[in-house]
Parts: C-alpha cells; sequence; structure tokens
C-alpha cells in the first residue's frame, strides 16, 4: 500500500503510506495521489482534503533510487506520473490542508505551494535540494513558493538546498501553524471540521476564485522549470550527486 485514504464528517485524509522510504514518491505513489485527488474534486460528499505521512517523514521527495534506475534504463524518458500529480492538485475543488508531521524533502516541501492551510510539528524540517542535486525546480514551486514567502525567503530555500526548521518556516509563511508533535493531526482536524461544516459550494466557490489568479502562472512556471529540469537531469552535476547517494545507500 503507498496511499491510505479515509473519510470522517467530509474530511478525506489522504496519508502517504511508506514509512520505511520515508514516503518517498515513486511513479506508483504520484499516479495513487493524483488519482486520490482527481477523486475528492468530483466527490459531493468531500468538502476538505486533509494531507499528511505516515511514521516519521511528510514525504522524503522522489525517490531517488528508483529515479536512478529510470535513467539508467531510459525509461525515465518515456514520461511520469509527477506531471498527473501536480495537475491534480492545481485542479483541487476543494481546501486542502497539509499536516507536515516530519521531514518534508522536495516535492515534501514544494507540494505545500498548492496547499491552502499547512500545519507542521514543530520537529519536522522542509529543504528544496535541487541545487544538491544538480536539477532545476519543480512543481511550480519557482512561482508559488515567492507568491507565498516572498521572493528572498523563497529564494534561499530554492537555492540553498538547506534545512529550514518549523519555526524559521513559519516566520518565512510556508507554514499556518505550528504544532507540538502529539498534537498535529488533531489540530489539522479541528480546523478541517471548520471548513467541512460549511457549504461545500461555497468552499468550491472560495477555492476556484483563489485558485484561478494563480493557474497562468503555474503553467508558465511549469513550462520553464520542466525545460531546465531536462536539460540538466543526467548531466554532470545530476549524475555525480546520484551517484553519492547511491554510495551513501
Amino acid at each position: 500500500m503507498t496511499l491510505r485514504i479515509s473519510d470522517d464528517n467530509k474530511v478525506r485524509t489522504l496519508t502517504l503510506d511508506r514509512p520505511e522510504a520515508l514516503n518517498a514518491f515513486t511513479e506508483e505513489l504520484y499516479l495513487a495521489t493524483a488519482t486520490a485527488l482527481d477523486e475528492a474534486s468530483a466527490d459531493p460528499d468531500v468538502a476538505v482534503v486533509l494531507l499528511t505521512g505516515e511514521g516519521r517523514a511528510f514525504s522524503a521527495g522522489n525517490d531517488l533510487k528508483e529515479m536512478q534506475a529510470r535513467i539508467a534504463d531510459g525509461s525515465y524518458s518515456g514520461g511520469s506520473n509527477f506531471p498527473r500529480m501536480i495537475t491534480a492538485l492545481a485542479d483541487l475543488t476543494k481546501p486542502l490542508i497539509c499536516a507536515v508531521n516530519g521531514v518534508g524533502v522536495g516535492i515534501g516541501t514544494t507540494i505545500l505551494g498548492y496547499a491552502d492551510l499547512v500545519f507542521m510539528s514543530s520537529t519536522a524540517r522542509l529543504k528544496c535540494p535541487f541545487t544538491s542535486l544538480g536539477v532545476a525546480p519543480e512543481a511550480a514551486s519557482s512561482y508559488l513558493l515567492p507568491q507565498l514567502m516572498g521572493r528572498q525567503n523563497a529564494a534561499w530555500m530554492l537555492l540553498s538546498s538547506e534545512w529550514v526548521d518549523a519555526e524559521e518556516a513559519h516566520r518565512m509563511g510556508i507554514a499556518w501553524k505550528v504544532c507540538a508533535p502529539e498534537e498535529l493531526l488533531a489540530d489539522a482536524r479541528r480546523h478541517a471540521d471548520v471548513l467541512a461544516a460549511r457549504p461545500v459550494s461555497s468552499l468550491t466557490a472560495v477555492k476556484r476564485t483563489i485558485a484561478q489568479s494563480y493557474r497562468a502562472g503555474i503553467a508558465d512556471a511549469t513550462a520553464r522549470e520542466n525545460a531546465e529540469f531536462a536539460d540538466l537531469l543526467g548531466g554532470a552535476a545530476n549524475a555525480a550527486a546520484l551517484d553519492q547517494f547511491s554510495q551513501r545507500r
């Protein structure tokens, strides 16, 4: 199982469920998450989507072991389910709440650009490791993070490949609330229940009006990022970083 789905009082909870791999995204998990988001959008009985992770990580990002294998065998050039998940996030018609229970790396951080509310455990940390991997940003983060955090905060996160702790993430504006680890899910769920008590038609109208102003920017940034990523993927810096990752394993 890669994704657990549960419903309670119009709140659909999606739990990334690869704790042994720190909930790193494989092609299977990208597809499962995209499908679940699309289904939540279409389900009239779902008012709010709550996304979290199982175990000690929110998500360690892209599964680099799988990524390296796909680059080596040439299958990576044949496409990925990653864009499908990003489209599902951008098109989600219901409010999205993220409960960051542990480390968020790569897409485990950039996915927060699509969230309407982000709750973060006080022990969680975030990192965008793109420059340390010799690649470019992803998931329209080069557009969404400056919008969310301000240009300089986003620039540091995207350029440095350094960790950002929960307190700093809150100061920067990528986390709305910081919670004690044992209170994270309950706090996120209490706020989800407040939203779920409102008419779904009104929630979707608010979500639609907020999201509409970002659609063109997301599309443009995605095109730019994809071109840069494709140019750098498999290059000298990227190959060296992946080789170093393999040696550490």
